[in-house]
């Protein structure tokens, strides 16, 4: 197949058609150098083979207008009557399904970041690539050459919003077509909100996605971000979230790792500002041959600042999971306080699982430690729930439940904890019992 010219691909994105120059700049300087920019460094993992960088973005054939009329009845959304807002990013299209009267009056933005380039220009500038670079890095350069989507959020000063935003990303695999997203998400001076996404994969070609995350959280500002992620099993994909805090700010990452395919989750939080803080909450199940690798890092750089990363995984089959938790503490951090756990519970002979806990501290007054394993289900806590009555496969189930709990509990109300419940079901059916 003759592939499309990138100009005439993005002309087919009618977004595209008012971005800032600033962007233009960066995809340009991008699209020169990504070729010959190095792949990521990503502790105990080589990915040099990984199909990643898909360059059809766009194509005449590729409409998702039957996916944002239909999304609703493919997907498992959360009660309107539990949200503040609603978006969804469809191929490359998006629908503000809707927003809460008194947020739009106090100015939150929930828009496509392409647009939101046209409306909001400072603003977007100001933030964009600010806590990923254009191009750092071979992933990175191509994102930003490549990218065909995406959502921006603010919430201004002093504005709480009080039920979450839920964001449905869903990618459409019925053709080929690239998955660059980027999602860039302000939380201005002491402002607070909850933000869960859903992404999802229809259809079943082999595709590329480099779903890029940004947040960034000013004085005294919270966010709490929460993800399941649920790509297609045709899906090799690179996430990277990151997040910059600001004094006295947080950023909580609740990351539901489920998707089906090969995938790198790349996070990484800068705790910028004197006492701000971010807790790293991350779940993953591998089966059958998937490759995940989980690089969680958090730099631990103002004063009185406190980092939390907490990574448990189930692995079964033939697959491979990873659990990198690194924390950096610099010099003149004082009073910092950096933990990571890192465990997986491993429920096949035949699969492969490494936790890989690193700390690098250089200033005295901080407090640091880490905790890391790798085994199988504890056949006392088994041998107990068998003995009351519960078949093995039973007891096993909720011994991984209650090995996943922390994560599941984060999900802002029961009907998601739910929906996050039978995502870890699905995962689990390939397991064999004797």
């Amino acid at each position: 197949m003759t592939q499309i010219p990138l100009h005439e691909q993005k002309s087919l994105i009618p977004q595209y058609s008012n971005v800032t120059q600033a962007f233009q700049d960066a995809q340009q300087q991008a699209l020169a150098t990504w070729e010959a920019l190095p792949l990521p460094f990503i502790e105990r993992m080589s990915y040099p083979t990984w199909e990643l960088f898909n360059q059809v973005i766009a194509s005449p054939k590729a409409s998702a207008n039957d996916l944002v009329s239909t999304y609703k009845n493919n997907l498992k959304l959360s009660d309107d009557q539990q949200l503040s807002a609603r978006i969804a990013h469809c191929g490359n299209t998006t629908d503000v399904d809707f927003v809460l009267a008194d947020l739009m009056e106090q100015g939150v933005i929930i828009q496509d970041l392409l647009t939101a380039m046209n409306e909001f220009p400072e603003l977007v500038d100001a933030h964009l690539f600010s806590a990923i670079p254009a191009a750092e890095d071979k992933v990175a350069a191509y994102h930003t050459a490549f990218m065909n989507g995406g959502l921006f959020i603010y919430i201004p000063k002093n504005v709480e919003v009080n039920l979450p935003i839920e964001a449905v990303l869903l990618q459409d695999s019925r053709q080929e077509l690239a998955f660059n997203k980027h999602i860039l998400i302000v939380a201005d001076t002491n402002s607070r909100v909850e933000y869960l996404e859903k992404s999802n994969t229809i259809g079943d070609k082999s595709n590329s996605a480099t779903l890029f995350v940004e947040v960034i959280a000013l004085n005294g500002a919270s966010v709490k971000y929460v993800s399941m992620d649920s790509l297609g099993a045709n899906t090799t994909s690179f996430i990277r979230r990151y997040g910059l805090t600001q004094p006295d700010a947080n950023i909580s990452w609740a990351v539901a790792a489920m998707n089906n395919g090969d995938t790198i989750l790349d996070s990484y939080t800068v705790l910028d500002g004197n006492g701000s803080s971010s807790n790293v909450d991350v779940i993953s199940i591998s089966n059958q041959s998937q490759t995940q690798t989980i690089n969680t890092k958090v730099l631990n750089v103002g004063k009185n600042t406190t980092a939390n990363i907490f990574q448990h995984g189930v692995i079964l089959d033939q697959a491979r999971l990873t659990f990198n938790g690194i924390g950096h503490i610099v010099k003149n951090a004082k009073g910092a306080d950096a933990q990571q756990e890192s465990r997986v519970m491993m429920l096949s002979d035949d699969a492969r699982a490494d936790t890989n806990p690193i700390l690098y501290i250089d200033e005295f007054e901080v407090t640091a430690g880490h905790a890391a394993s790798v085994g199988q289900v504890d056949e006392e806590q088994l041998y107990y729930l068998m003995s009351r009555g519960l078949k093995h496969e039973e007891a096993e189930y909720l011994l991984i439940r209650g090995f996943l709990g922390q994560v599941i509990q984060t999900m802002p109300s029961n009907k998601v904890r739910q929906q996050m419940v039978e995502i870890i079901d699905e995962k689990l059916k390939t397991l064999n019992h004797d």
